[in-house]
């Protein structure tokens, strides 16, 4: 079969990350082209495509599958493409993916007649099985994971198991994609995923609510081989783990590292993890492997919000967790939410004086945003809270809803002041430029930068 990908456009009135590889289409373009399927990949934030200019690149692209990803934010943008596919092209199927779908998918069925099927969760299996049942016309009735059009109802059928043995799958395929168009600076960095799953659910998070309560993990050998590749394929020396929680199994990161080493494969690669799941003999082992920088999930500097949010971390082990990663010569970026319910003035400027104490390299101030599918959504939108329901907003750099102890506008004023206080700190340009490089060069432009941080986005 003829199968497009798609990955949407960002809606123009919010402030877009510059584009990066688009993990998911590549494990669903690999697992395809390996079940004999003909795969293309139309990346609308990589090519800057407009919905008019998408119009003619689909209608040129004959497609019996025209397959489109979306988080919250880029839903109706998915969706906008997904009426375009069928007006060009009426015979193709057009199928939904992603975290968004998941949690919305009877919705997003009964809003928009031009979709015919919505994958949920995790999409590799679920797609060759379905795609096996188009091709042959059979019915889609005992498709896992899958809800989708049955005459004039709308069918769910029951979840697919997760996938458990990881290694099973291919590598991304890279080569379906505008590789040229992903460049920054000259270079790409390559994401990539060790791991599906946490052991913890917080309570502001749909990502692990898509890949369930577990951690399945690829093998050491498994991960590295894939670094491997993509740094002899393509001449790659960074690349990035998407990992939740990239430290779930010390035992298996320092694996990894050791494999690194017998390879004497000179990457540098950052992570992302929690601060109850380092030491600093991990830390150091990792900053000897390439790791150069690691996003450690702060959240909030209130032990009261830490527990609404069902974190689960005391703020001891985020100064210890800091401390170590700093010693060891890692950077350190920390990821923080503001606005949580709960949240009032003042316990957001405890985190703001907290992230200061804890002096990382960056850090991102989040608003909290009530994606549908986590609890957050339910307690907002039980408790009568929630503002704006257009998911065009839902880029965690605004406010969305309000609480009785905190206004949508204060939160904004927060936010601003957050990144204000962290980035004109004369000790922060101080500290930055001490460390040279792009850092120092970075350090120069902070205090007119920080504006443009305020309008960011997304990690």
């Amino acid at each position: 079969m003829k199968i497009t990908l798609v990955n949407p456009p960002y809606p123009q009135s919010v402030h877009s990350h510059p584009p990066f590889i688009p993990l998911g289409l590549a494990y669903l373009g690999a697992v395809a082209e390996k079940a004999g399927h003909q795969v293309k990949v139309i990346d609308c934030q990589a090519e800057k495509l407009t919905y008019e200019t998408f119009r003619d690149r689909i209608a040129q692209t004959p497609s019996d599958i025209i397959g489109v990803t979306a988080t919250t934010l880029l839903y109706k943008s998915a969706m906008k493409l997904i009426i375009i596919a069928k007006q060009t092209q009426p015979k193709a199927v057009t199928m939904l993916g992603g975290s968004h779908g998941t949690f919305w998918d009877e919705n997003a069925l009964n809003e928009y007649p031009n979709l015919d099927i919505v994958v949920r969760r995790e999409g590799e299996q679920t797609f060759i099985e379905l795609l096996d049942k188009l091709q042959s016309q059979s019915s889609l009735s005992n498709v896992l994971g899958i809800t989708y059009r049955g005459g004039d109802k709308i069918v769910r059928n029951a979840d697919r198991a997760f996938i458990e043995d990881l290694d099973s799958l291919p590598f991304p395929a890279h080569h379906l994609l505008p590789l040229e168009n992903l460049k920054h600076n000259g270079k790409i960095i390559f994401p990539l995923v060790s791991s599906r799953g946490c052991v913890y659910w917080c309570d502001f998070c749909s990502t692990v609510r898509m890949f369930g309560r577990g951690y399945r993990m690829r093998s050491p050998k498994n991960v590295v081989d894939e670094m491997q590749l993509i740094h002899d394929k393509y001449g790659v020396d960074q690349v990035t783990f998407y990992d939740d929680a990239f430290s779930v199994d010390r035992n298996r990161v320092m694996k990894i590292c050791e494999e690194l080493r017998d390879r004497n494969l000179h990457l540098k690669w950052d992570c992302g993890t929690r601060v109850d799941m380092v030491d600093r003999e991990l830390m150091k082992t990792m900053h000897d492997a390439g790791c150069f920088a690691v996003w450690l999930g702060v959240e909030s500097g209130s032990e009261a919000i830490l527990g609404a949010m069902n974190k689960r971390i005391k703020l001891d082990q985020t100064r210890k967790a800091y401390k170590m990663a700093h010693e060891v010569g890692l950077m350190t970026i920390a990821n923080v939410v503001l606005g949580f319910p709960g949240e009032t003035e003042q316990t957001a400027r405890e985190t703001i004086r907290f992230v200061k104490e804890l002096n990382p390299d960056d850090v991102g101030f989040y608003v909290a945003t009530p994606y549908p599918g986590t609890p957050m959504y339910e307690q907002v939108k039980k408790n009568g809270w929630l503002r704006t329901t257009d998911f065009d907003k839902y880029d965690t750099a605004g406010p969305t809803f309000e609480t009785p102890s905190l206004s949508m506008e204060k939160l904004a004023q927060l936010r601003y002041k957050a990144y204000q206080a962290f980035y004109l700190r004369p000790s922060y340009v101080i500290h930055m430029m001490r460390k040279g490089g792009v850092y120092g060069i970075a350090a120069a432009k902070t205090s007119g930068a920080y504006l443009l941080r305020y309008l960011h986005i997304k990690p």
